[in-house]
């Protein structure tokens, strides 16, 4: 195989690397690649990928040297691309080429450097590629004409997430303008699918498919478990065993790690901090220091997991668990890379869960499981994403030029043509897009939610959310804060952590988003925020079942989390019987108050469950996670055993009736920055695709696999006919609407929110009413209004909710609503619970009595009682456009204009309701 390299190649591997060999990987890796196949290389963290890779790359290019850029390397992170830049500058230097690292902190005089002079290697991400395809200044015909291959590393952090398919559309773009098919070459240590990672590649390419995946001599790991209840306990155990040597501890949270880190600190551990919400300065300054050590610990969360090198690792600490086995291996194969030591991990868990699912993860490691990258053909954010980036790219787009370079990628391959179509309108009507001249162009939504800095925000599919830079009086960057945390700080009061130092408020400025900080004695822990459930997959759920069930040892356990495991297996005594657990259709427990359905089948499917059984019986309350469903309510052996013969009836998972009304009653998570530009039935996809697992459920309950079901089932993604587009955004009719008296305030603004809750958290009482989407109940509006002023909220423009959670929580506001319970469920979505209220519903009720003529909607009791007229006629409009209409702002302000001149008539003395 070396002797297919170029001479020049050859040589410099002999004489400047003093190789004398290939290793296996790269041997095979060779032959793929210079015989012209795209690929996904498999190999061991530190297993020579890269090399296995870029041998043959350079090969390729000193043979035949391009014009412009010949070669891609593109990394998910900058991180990784600055550790791995000094390598490839090396081989690139020794066969006489050049490489370029461009992303966001390459300087831009370096850039128009490397534009006139292109190098022919250029490192890079997806998002920075997107800067340059978008960019009116860059001739991209000229610099990618040449382009050959492109190499991705990590490829398993890409696949089967939005980057993914946001890199794989790019590539496509690129495979435009360049004159040859170009190659793709994949690199991971980790993915347990390859053979759909190279399809997923393949794109639109005709070159061969191959994975390259030597056989592995099995390795020796040195494994620890350790559990105790106290995280300054675990902290201390690990400060003792981090002062011999070089260390990692990964934690699953930033506030985990900074908590960590103090502990750590106090015992004598020389500490550094290394998670996304600390400043790129600090983390680089905390990986120079560490390399300069010879006994620290970098206390990380996923930050360091990727491929990036940070010196010889003695230990790598986890605190609980990672959620897959994926990313054990990723971080125990930081460890054991010199001659003569050994991959390592030792856990320190807090809670049994924890414990259970660090066992789960070696058992199946064990075994060389490790999970399957779970591909979509429906990434709407992304394609939502790429209209605005092709119509930006070339001063618009036609339709048929989009559609056309979108089927390409495989991650748009199950989104058909009149869906498309069916999108196109609706982001024409609602703003997202306008047509010019038979072109797609950026729309006057889409520009003023991301036409900032020269559409900056645009170029990643990925949210940046808002948060405050934190900074020293002597402007040293630490890192930054969550918005929700700064609004709890005091000034000159407040102490917080952060890169694991304890830091007290001098000020905060919000005018540019800022804190002060000094150093102080203590700290708290602060959040980042985050309220999407995490699930743990079927397969890990299903191997701590087979931990429970059995009496198996572990020699890696320490004593203590020994005796705790044999006193967990005590507790699940009443359902391990029979080992039960791993049959379809799980354990059913009843207690006093609730039914337990053991499933272990993880989180997707235990949710697929819950709101089946709450569509089959609405009373019932279900609560899941990972392991079990509770469920509460009017709920018996009988009830329970037909609803169970229920959902074992295909006809249950085909009924589109019963999945349209369970999609309508699934949370609203914000899962896209881009979610404001999507119709509703686009957004109840994309809730259902996070939340359900219908083939899986199936498969859990029945054993069986043969009922042609897929995870989202098909009722979920047709659009309903009322839902398909915004109506056109004209007056419905020429009767001028009944205007409020008092003066009307539209708040779109996270800062606008906060000044108007903290305002009316000084008022005795406010009114309070809604406004949704009829079919799905989207939130469109939030109404508040006190004796003076009308505020109307559009939530489609707030990030930060946590200003109406405090306000509407607050028992010192009485809250006036009619029909409080709707609005309740409405903002219940969002995390909101409104206490302190005064229903006029009930309050009419109470003083008319239930059965009066006309009943007691709001416009039949204001009429009643206020001789006031309210034209409810736009009740059922579309509340989701934008702008609103006349006729819809008056609507909107006068239903809680009304509210407390209503109390203030029906309110019975001393009784609120």
């Amino acid at each position: 195989m070396f002797g297919r390299f170029a001479p020049r190649l050859q040589q410099a591997i002999v004489a400047r690397l003093g190789w004398t060999s290939l290793r296996p990987v790269q041997e095979l890796a060779g032959e793929v690649l210079l015989d012209g196949h795209n690929a996904v290389i498999l190999a061991p963290t530190a297993g020579g990928k890269t090399e296995a890779s870029m041998f043959p790359v350079l090969s390729m290019l000193v043979s035949d040297q391009p014009e412009g850029i010949g070669a891609l390397y593109i990394a998910p992170i900058k991180a990784l691309l600055n550790n791995q830049s000094e390598r490839l500058d090396r081989y690139t230097q020794m066969v006489g080429l050049g490489r370029f690292v461009w992303h966001g902190d390459t300087a831009s005089h370096d850039r128009r450097r490397f534009l006139r002079e292109p190098s022919e290697l250029l490192m890079t991400t997806p998002e920075s590629l997107e800067v340059m395809l978008i960019s009116q200044k860059i001739d991209k015909a000229k610099l990618f004409a040449d382009l050959r291959v492109v190499v991705i590393d990590e490829v398993h952090a890409m696949a089967g997430s939005d980057r993914g398919a946001h890199l794989l559309s790019v590539i496509e773009r690129l495979a435009a303008l360049s004159r040859h098919d170009i190659q793709r070459v994949g690199l991971s240590a980790t993915v347990g699918n390859p053979s759909e990672i190279v399809g997923w590649l393949q794109g639109s390419s005709k070159r061969p498919g191959t994975i390259v995946d030597p056989p592995h001599a099995p390795a020796r790991r040195e494994l620890l478990v350790l559990r105790d209840d106290s995280l300054p306990a675990l902290a201390d155990s690990a400060a003792g065993l981090a002062k011999i040597g070089k260390s990692l501890f990964f934690c699953q949270s930033r506030a985990i790690a900074e908590a960590v880190a103090e502990h750590m600190r106090r015992a004598g551990t020389e500490v550094f901090v290394h998670h996304s919400s600390v400043s790129a300065e600090e983390r680089q300054l905390a990986e120079e220091r560490f390399h300069r050590g010879s006994s620290a610990c970098i206390v990380c969360t996923s930050t360091l997991e990727l491929g990036i090198d940070v010196g010889d690792l003695d230990r790598v600490f986890q605190a609980e668990a990672p959620t897959t086995v994926s990313s054990f291996l990723q971080r125990m194969g930081r460890t054991g890379r010199r001659d003569g030591t050994v991959a390592n991990t030792t856990f320190f868990c807090e809670t049994d869960d924890g414990m259970l699912q660090a066992l789960a993860m070696v058992e199946l490691a064990k075994t060389r499981w490790v999970e399957a990258v779970e591909l979509s053909d429906r990434a709407w954010p992304v394609l939502v994403h790429q209209l605005l980036a092709l119509s930006l790219a070339t001063d618009g787009v036609a339709p048929e030029a989009a559609w056309a370079h979108l089927q390409r990628v495989p991650d748009f391959a199950g989104i058909r043509r009149p869906e498309f179509d069916r999108l196109i309108q609706w982001m024409l009507r609602d703003g997202g897009l306008r047509m010019a001249s038979g072109l797609l162009v950026i729309g006057p939504k889409a520009e003023r939610r991301f036409g900032r800095r020269n559409f900056m925000e645009l170029y990643a599919v990925f949210s940046s959310p808002k948060s405050y830079s934190v900074q020293t009086s002597h402007g040293q960057l630490l890192g930054s804060l969550n918005q929700q945390f700064v609004d709890r700080l005091v000034d000159g009061v407040s102490c917080f952590l952060l890169a694991g130092r304890p830091w007290a408020v001098i000020s905060v400025q919000h005018d540019d988003r800022r804190v002060v900080v000094q150093a102080a004695p203590r700290g708290r822990k602060p959040t980042w925020g985050g309220f999407l459930p995490q699930f743990l997959g079927f397969e890990v759920c299903q191997q701590i079942a087979r931990t429970l069930c059995s009496d198996d040892d572990y020699v890696y356990l320490h004593s203590h989390a020994r005796d705790a495991l044999q006193t967990i297996r005590e507790q699940y005594q009443s359902v391990r019987a029979n080992d039960g657990l791993l049959q379809p259709g799980g354990i059913v427990e009843f207690a006093e108050d609730e039914l337990r359905w053991w499933t272990f089948a993880g989180g997707r499917i235990n949710a697929t469950l819950r709101y089946a059984l709450e569509a089959i019986s609405p009373g019932w309350k279900v609560v899941p996670d990972n392991f079990v469903l509770r469920i509460r309510g009017e709920v018996e052996v009988d009830s329970f055993r037909a609803a169970k013969e229920q959902l074992e009836d295909p006809e249950f998972w085909g009924d589109d009736a019963i999945w349209r009304s369970i999609a309508a009653s699934l949370p609203n998570y914000r899962l896209s920055k881009f979610q404001p530009l999507m119709p509703p039935w686009i957004e109840r996809e994309m809730v259902a695709d996070y939340l359900l697992d219908v083939g899986g459920t199936w498969r859990w309950l029945t054993g069986e696999a043969g009922v042609g079901l897929s995870r989202v089932p098909a009722a979920v993604r047709r659009a309903p006919a009322h839902d398909v587009a915004p109506p056109v955004a004209v007056e419905r009719d020429d009767t001028p609407p009944r205007l409020p008296t008092l003066p009307v305030r539209w708040i779109d603004g996270d800062q606008q929110l906060r000044d108007v809750c903290e305002r009316l958290r000084h008022e005795d009482a406010i009114a309070l009413d809604v406004e949704t989407t009829l079919y799905s109940r989207r939130l469109c509006l939030v109404q508040l209004g006190t004796r003076e002023e009308i505020f109307i909220i559009d939530p489609f423009e707030i990030v930060e909710f946590e200003p109406l959670v405090e306000l509407l929580g607050d028992e010192g506001v009485v809250k006036v609503i009619h029909n409080a319970s709707f609005e309740k469920s409405v903002l219940a979505v969002h995390g909101v619970e409104i206490r302190n209220i005064a229903d006029t519903l009930a309050l009419s009720r109470a003083r008319r009595g239930r059965e009066i003529e006309g009943g007691h909607k709001l416009g039949v009791v204001c009429e009643r009682e206020l001789g006031i007229e309210l034209d409810k006629s736009e009740q059922q409009s579309d509340w989701a456009r934008r702008p609103l209409s006349k006729r819809q702002m008056a609507y909107a302000a006068l239903d809680v204009e009304v509210l407390l001149g209503l109390w203030d008539r029906l309110q019975v003395q001393g009784r609120l309701f």
